[in-house]
């Protein structure tokens, strides 16, 4: 396992830093990206470029292109919203979503607002449409980044720090313990499992705003937001 894991992760070091960082950016833009990121598995890129991050220096610039390739892949959902919307969604590849998605896309940001917005990027399928139905709302640009960008610095704070420290800590004890690659491996497994448990309970804790059958009491918070 070791000698199998230091090929692998001498490898994607070997990568120029620079090229790895700009890859990473892209993969995380396109993931964010409504209907290319649902099957663009950007997450998975993020970690393998952050298991070669060899400083700090390092580690923050990956972190400002991940972030600034979320923004700008959650942009682009959000103008193809304010101006294609509606031929988007009943476009084939809208079809291919469900129009039940797109429902709870709506219903959600109807009745949360602005924390929709946040929450939405730890969400499965609401974080590549919730852009494009914010979009379609009307809300305001500078509203939608304020409320977006703080999730997009948490998860890719999390993700990189997660598998930097991981793979470095590996590399520290490879010549030690014959079983270092097994507490990378579970490292890292622990983690993808305690996002997923994490995206499963947002989601069950949101699903009184996602249903269809819960009252639309709060509904006009966004044009409340609109107007202000």
């Amino acid at each position: 396992m070791n000698e199998f894991l230091s090929w692998l992760l001498d490898a994607v070091q070997s990568v120029d830093p620079v090229l790895r960082t700009v890859l990473a950016g892209l993969a995380i833009m396109l993931e964010t990206s409504v209907l290319i990121g649902l099957v663009v598995p950007g997450d998975t890129i993020v970690i393998v470029a952050a298991t070669a991050v060899a400083s700090p220096l390092e580690g923050v610039l990956l972190g400002v292109a991940v972030v600034v390739g979320a923004l700008i892949g959650e942009s682009i959902g959000f103008w193809l919203g304010r101006f294609l919307g509606p031929k988007i969604e009943h476009s084939w590849l809208g079809r291919k979503i469900g129009h039940e998605n797109w429902a709870r896309s709506e219903r959600y940001l109807l009745r949360r607002g602005g924390p929709a917005i946040f929450i939405s990027r730890f969400l499965p399928v609401l974080h590549s449409l919730v852009p494009l139905t914010v979009g379609m709302s009307g809300y305001p640009y500078r509203r939608f980044l304020a409320w977006t960008l703080p999730a997009c610095v948490i998860w890719a704070g999390l993700y990189i720090s997660v598998a930097s420290v991981a793979a470095g800590t590996y590399r520290q004890l490879a010549d030690q313990l014959h079983y270092a690659g097994y507490i990378f491996v579970g490292i890292i497994v622990l983690f993808l499992v305690l996002i997923y448990v994490s995206k499963k309970v947002i989601e069950r804790i949101e699903r009184k705003h996602l249903d269809h059958d819960h009252s639309a009491a709060r509904a006009g918070r966004v044009e409340e937001d609109v107007e202000d």
